[in-house]
């Protein structure tokens, strides 16, 4: 829509001279001016006069602080008519500006005029000139303040001023009238100049000012302004970061409700409570619930040990120090807002203490920051805890430094650049001369803007990536920085998405404010108060746990912090895991509590349910379950936990492990019963290090000790008479020509293995850099965003042709011989790598001399790429195919190396047609391809293939093949390339020699989909390689028809997966199959997979530790993983298994011996063995033999190794299952009768002669069956029995209330004891024996070959 004529006459706009309206009678309206129609808020001049709008000096006055024309918003006639008839007051302008904050978190962002005062900024600048205008009725715009002005006479910061301009698109200049016309205006007017005369302001208009200074908290649904190293008006979350998964408020109530959730637990609680009851009480009350309160202190306590260490680490990563940048007034006194923050406080009417302002302070604070303009700061540095880092922060970051939060890069300075910046900027000036000449030098200090970043933590992509600093910071001096406003977007997921702008405004205090400024063009000069504007992209950004990679100091400012950070918003919370060995005790207990039930109900239904005289039928069923509790034994969960701990104790302590840390004791057992691993690649497969490996030439292969033999012809090629002179390809030939000693065989070779090098050692995207060692000796090193390019160029550096120096137009190589400059180029195009294209390209041109810059010397194109894009752009040839099968069968990932001359001719017709091309609106990068491809990409000469390994961690593949005979289907889930993990899984014989992989990637249709899950299940034993947008539409549209199929396969790679998608698949596959799911990961992109996982193992990465600490165990490298399933695992699930049931065995032998007892007393619930005799069973006489179980082991380590495939019968939990466990059952039935009732029988029905016989054979049984059950002897094990034993026997002589003690001196009682005993165990241990020599178990046979 065009604008309108400039000789539109504004509509006459309303009166606003009459009274207003009442004010708002509670707190709760006083946000209603933000519903106001804009044109309500937008107050126009008066009808008694006429702004000029055809005034000289009009449209300079008019841009002001802005520097842009204001469009109206469309005002209506009958809307105006509406509000002349309407008595609205004036509201205050800067209140509304302050509104600013959440209208732009709303999404609609409008450009007012003022000199963007912040939030609690004060107005006595504005007031005053108010006051000094007032008698100048008629003054224009000339007289206002220009950096203050918004075009209008009072400045633009009173409350009087238009807020928007009218449809014509100039603004109206407002005619001040005098004090006594202003007073007699109506009562708004007056109570504004009361207000000005006195210094005091109406109590609701404080009162907004009062919640104006309060930070409202983050609305984190909405996009956000940050003021570049100053104190920002909004509240942010703390950049804290927590694995821990519990507070001190929320830990009793989660962990009493997960243990009580267990039927477990939950029956136990039930039969304590009910000894409360006198009628049902049996014994001691203390001999029910002191077992449920030690279960619950101990679980309740590892619990909590564990939280402990989890914020213990959690405070490492948060107590790291970092370098930030604090701006103070060139005075010594902190901004603006830290002074006001000193005056005095009173309390408000809201009960909040607010600022209590200082008029005369204010105006002055005014008048300062309009001399210093923002410009007058001194830097200084500070060190500042990773956890107490604020938005708005600019952090002074180094080669090696992990980013602690996400930032926008601002500058980026090398390190010569660096230390000119730490002289000029970080330190104090005393005369103003130097800060004049520092400032006035703004590209000073700064080096080309760009840094790399390792993100392998984040998305685990192994490439480093390039991120640039804005040109408008860039350039800017440090100290201006604070001049600096960031717009960024609602925090999200996205790692690989960010859109931004970066606004430089005339002072700190316009760069704090909620305003939106008008930006001007960038051939505007900022001193006359106009505003620089520039887009920001995921260029511009590093996200946390990034971790910085070049030698140049990099200056960044905080935009999210804590939970609000990319890798915070992939991740899942903490959630406490609860191994599948419980699931199955408490399947098993509901069956015992069933049979404790039925048991009670079927003894007093045999009685006839008799009621007796105080005693009815109902009351006799619950005296016998509490008589019968021991059936569901509650030191079952005492002894369990205690074997958790001793296991963790055993893996944190095994020297073959070390480092191994375990950060979850509670599912020690599932290591054991691991069908699904989810390994990422980059940090935990692989070391991340490139080397390369081999190179082909077409007719013969260098490797190994042959690339002795390339160096030797790179040093004949190189080789120049006069050191002006430099090496080109043609003089690389013409030397080639010159070796007469050699044959015509040998000088083809050797100049084709010269050629290859040049072009290796030409066509890359490397910067090379110089370290210091540790003992300060200078090292050369390169930096890339691919490791694949670094490998290459240290290879040629390692044959004798480095590079030495590179910027964006030139390259200079020299000779590692001689130290001379052999090669010096000027880069005219380079065509970087993309993912689409798979190849990179480059056009130089050669200097023939060291000092002549005449640019006529050769033009050469080269390029390399993955061999699927460039075999159709070499020259037709009968050998690429072949050699690049045989490199990826080798694990090598390859690259086909090309090469074209150009004449001047043909590279001037390429430009013209490419920077025509680049101009283009649309479809600008598929007609740049096209150029190129027109041009350059056809009939190029082939130089070679490479072959570079990606070398993996120690031993890989022997641990990934054992772990694959165990029966674990391993899953390789990678953000890296899929070439990348393709070659990966080959070299780590993830995928078997001559294994079929079938390639899924960009899929886009649904019914492609379900083809490639139809070929998949025709072709069980191949290996599928997905990419992640692929994944994404079988994750959305087929997750079930993905799933099923992929289960079934022995080996999946899915690469370019985000976090997210990791933790998905893990998830997945953990409801289709029911299996244990185990993890495995070592950066901060892992998180979530690990925690989403049953099991979750983190690697401690040379990077950082967020995945260790997140994880249930930590291990320093992944062959370790062997040893924590294949031995650890396998022992913690069978020591456990049985001795969950040999003390559901315990319980149950003294339930059978009750049932006996009632039933000879007329099925009467009476207690058979009482107070300390059931104590004591359950604790001193057979604890501590039952507890040595949990050092059992029935094959070693070695054997373990070596036939991993008994692991897999771990996971089918033949260990513990139905079948083993009502044979324990009828074990504990069988030994129970035949104890209680040959006691009975032997001696007498009821009486301590009985009690003593039947205790005693009771606790011997026990002794004896844990020594049957043993399969490997321990010296612990020895002693518990035999100690136990001792002190059951010195114990005797103090059971005198429940034994006849002159029993026990007779023979009678012995040969008793002796026959009952061997009736109970020799049965019991002949069938043992039988069924192992007639089915014995995998280990006997192994043990056996």
């Amino acid at each position: 829509m065009p604008p309108p004529s400039t000789s539109h006459t504004p509509p006459k706009p309303p009166d606003h001279s009459r009274s207003p309206p009442p004010s708002p009678s509670d707190d709760s309206e006083t946000d209603l001016d933000l519903d106001l129609d804009l044109e309500e808020l937008d107050p126009q001049p008066t009808h008694h006069h006429q702004p000029s709008h055809h005034h000289s000096d009009s449209s300079t006055s008019r841009k002001g602080l802005l520097g842009g024309h204001h469009t109206s918003l469309g005002h209506s006639h009958s809307r105006e008519s509406s509000l002349t008839e309407s008595s609205a007051p004036r509201i205050a302008l800067r209140t509304l500006r302050m509104r600013g904050l959440r209208r732009n978190a709303a999404g609609t962002k409008r450009s007012f005029s003022g000199s963007g005062y912040g939030l609690g900024h004060s107005r006595g600048d504005d007031d005053t000139e108010a006051l000094l205008r007032s008698h100048n009725a008629g003054e224009g715009p000339s007289g206002s303040n220009p950096r203050y002005s918004d075009g209008g006479g009072s400045a633009g910061n009173s409350d009087e001023a238009p807020l928007l301009s009218d449809g014509s698109g100039k603004r109206h200049h407002r005619r001040h009238s005098s004090l006594a016309g202003d007073a007699l205006r109506g009562v708004s007017g007056w109570r504004g100049w009361v207000s000005r005369l006195t210094g005091r302001v109406p109590a609701e208009v404080q009162r907004k000012r009062d919640e104006d200074l309060d930070k409202e908290d983050d609305d984190p649904s909405a996009s956000r302004l940050v003021a570049v190293g100053s104190t920002q008006s909004t509240r942010f979350p703390p950049n804290i970061v927590s694995n821990a998964k519990y507070t001190a408020w929320s830990f009793l109530p989660v962990t009493l409700y997960n243990e009580f959730s267990f039927f477990f637990n939950m029956y136990f609680l039930l039969v304590a409570l009910s000894q409360a009851i006198p009628a049902l009480r049996i014994g001691y009350l203390s001999t029910y619930i002191a077992p449920l309160a030690f279960v619950l202190v101990i679980t309740l306590g590892k619990e909590a040990y564990d939280d402990v260490e989890r914020r213990r680490r959690d405070n490492e990563a948060n107590s790291e120090e970092y370098t930030v940048l604090q701006f103070d007034s060139e005075a010594g006194r902190p901004g603006t807002r830290q002074r006001r923050a000193l005056h005095s406080r009173k309390k408000g009417s809201n009960g909040r203490y607010v600022a209590e302002r200082d008029r005369l302070a204010d105006i002055q604070e005014e008048e300062e920051s309009t001399e210093n303009d923002g410009r007058g700061w001194r830097v200084t540095e500070i060190k500042k805890k990773s956890k107490d880092l604020k938005v708005g922060d600019v952090l002074k970051l180094s080669k090696g430094h992990r980013v602690p939060a996400d930032v926008i890069i601002l500058k980026c300075l090398s390190d010569s650049h660096s230390k000119h910046e730490d002289e000029s900027l970080l330190i104090d000036h005393d005369s103003s001369s130097s800060s004049s000449s520092s400032s006035s030098r703004p590209g000073s200090g700064a080096s080309n803007g760009e840094t790399f970043i390792r993100t392998d933590q984040l998305d685990g992509e192994t490439d480093w990536k390039l991120r640039l600093a804005s040109p408008l910071s860039q350039n800017l001096p440090t100290r201006d920085l604070v001049r600096l406003r960031v717009t960024a977007g609602k925090p999200d997921r996205k790692v690989n998405e960010f859109v931004g702008t970066l606004e430089l405004l005339p002072s700190r205090q316009d760069a704090m404010s909620g305003e939106s400024f008008t930006a001007s063009g960038a051939e505007d000069d900022d001193t006359n108060g106009l505003v620089k504007a520039a887009p920001l992209s995921i260029d511009n950004t590093a996200w946390a746990n990034t971790v910085i990679a070049s030698h140049a100091t990099t200056l960044a400012v905080v935009i999210y912090t804590g939970p609000q950070t990319r890798s915070a918003l992939s991740t899942a919370p903490s959630r406490s895991k609860t191994g599948l060995l419980e699931y199955e005790i408490n399947s098993l207990t509901k069956i015992l509590c069933f049979l404790t039930l039925a048991l009670s109900v079927i003894l007093v239904a045999l009685q006839g349910f008799r009621n007796q005289e105080g005693n009815v039928w109902y009351v006799k069923i619950m005296r016998f379950l509490v008589l019968f509790s021991t059936i569901v034994p509650i030191s079952l969960r005492v002894n369990l936990d205690l074997g958790k701990s001793a296991y963790s104790r055993f893996i944190q302590n095994d020297p073959g492990i070390p480092g191994a840390v375990v950060r979850t004791s509670t599912i020690p057992e599932d290591l054991g019963r691991i069908e699904y691993l989810l390994s990422d690649k980059t940090g935990t497969l692989t070391q991340n290090e490139m080397e390369m490996k081999k190179i082909h030439v077409g007719t013969v292969s260098y490797a190994n000790d042959a690339m002795d033999e390339v160096a030797a012809y790179v040093r004949q090629g190189f080789h120049t008479a006069s050191p002006n002179h430099l090496a080109t390809p043609s003089s690389s030939l013409s030397a080639a020509a010159g070796n007469i000693g050699a044959t015509r065989t040998r000088r083809e070779i050797g100049s084709r293995v010269r050629d290859v090098v040049l072009a290796l050692a030409l066509c890359h995207n490397v910067t090379p850099t110089t370290d210091q060692d540790d003992h300060g000796n200078s090292v050369n090193s390169y930096q890339a965003s691919s490791p694949d390019e670094i490998a290459i160029v240290r290879w040629t550096e390692s044959v004798g042709l480095r590079l030495a120096y590179r910027d964006r137009t030139s390259m200079v190589l020299e000779s590692t011989e001689t130290g001379r400059v052999v090669v010096k180029v000027r880069i005219l195009d380079i065509f970087p790598f993309t993912s689409e294209g798979k190849r990179m390209g480059i056009i130089v041109q050669f200097q023939e001399r060291l000092q002549d810059d005449s640019g006529s010397g050769e033009i050469w194109f080269y390029q390399k790429g993955a061999d699927t894009v460039m075999s159709s752009i070499v020259a037709a040839n009968d050998w690429l195919d072949e050699e690049t099968a045989n490199m990826a069968r080798e694990g090598l990932r390859t690259l086909v190396v090309g090469r074209k001359r150009l004449s001047s001719s043909e590279y001037a017709a390429f430009a013209a047609q490419y920077h025509e091309a680049s101009l283009a609106i649309t479809a600008r990068d598929a007609g740049m391809q096209a150029v190129v491809a027109q041009y350059l990409e056809h009939d190029l000469e082939l130089l070679g293939v490479t072959g570079v390994e990606d070398k993996l961690q120690k031993d890989v593949k022997p641990s990934l093949e054992l772990l694959r005979n165990a029966g674990i289907k391993i899953w390789m889930l990678t953000g890296d390339k899929v070439e990348t993990a393709r070659c990966v899984a080959v070299s780590s014989k993830l995928v078997a020699r001559g294994q079929y992989i079938h390639t899924v990637a960009k899929l886009r249709r649904r019914d492609t989909a379900l083809e490639h899950l139809d070929l998949l299940r025709s072709k069980p034993d191949s290996c599928l390689l997905i990419d992640g947008e692929s994944l994404s539409l079988y994750l959305t549209h087929l997750r079930t028809e993905f799933v099923s199929v992929a289960v079934t396969l022995p080996a999946v790679v899915a690469c370019r997966c985000s976090p997210t998608q990791k933790a998905d698949v893990a998830t997945l596959i953990k409801q289709f199959t029911s299996k244990r799911v185990c993890c495995i990961g070592d950066g901060g992109n892992d998180v979530s997979m690990i925690q989403a996982a049953d099991v979750g193992v983190g690697i401690v990465g040379k990077e950082g530790r967020q995945a260790s600490l997140a994880a249930d165990f930590s291990i320093t490298q992944f062959c370790h993983l062997v040893k924590l399933l294949v031995w650890h695992g396998r022992n913690s699930y069978k020591r456990s298994a049985k001795l969950a049931q040999f003390v559901i065995h315990r319980g149950l032998i003294i339930a059978v011996c009750q049932t006996v007892y009632s039933i000879a007393l007329g099925f009467e619930p009476e207690g058979l063995y009482k107070d300390w005799l059931m104590v004591g069973y359950a604790t001193v006489y057979t604890a501590a033999p039952v507890l040595s179980l949990v050092l059992d082991t029935d094959v070693d380590e070695a054997l373990a190794n070596l036939y991993p495939e008994l692991y897999k019968e771990l996971t089918e939990g033949r260990s513990l299952s139905y079948r083993t466990f009502f044979g324990w059952v009828l074990v504990s039935i069988y030994q129970g009768c035949l104890i209680q009732g040959l006691a009975q029988v032997l001696t007498e029905v009821d009486g301590p002669r009985m009690v003593a016989v039947s205790y005693t054979v009771l606790v011997l049984n026990e002794l004896l069956m844990v020594a049957i059950e043993i399969t490997t002897w321990h010296w612990v094990m020895v002693v518990s029995i035999l100690g136990t034993f001792v002190v059951f026997v010195g114990s005797v002589p103090f059971l005198g209330g429940y034994f006849d003690l002159e029993f026990l001196l007779t023979l009678g009682f012995y040969w008793r004891v002796a026959a009952i005993g061997a009736m109970s165990l020799i049965p019991t241990y002949a069938a043992k024996v039988i069924r192992r020599t007639m089915k014995p178990p995998s280990y006997r046979k192994v043990q056996s070959v």
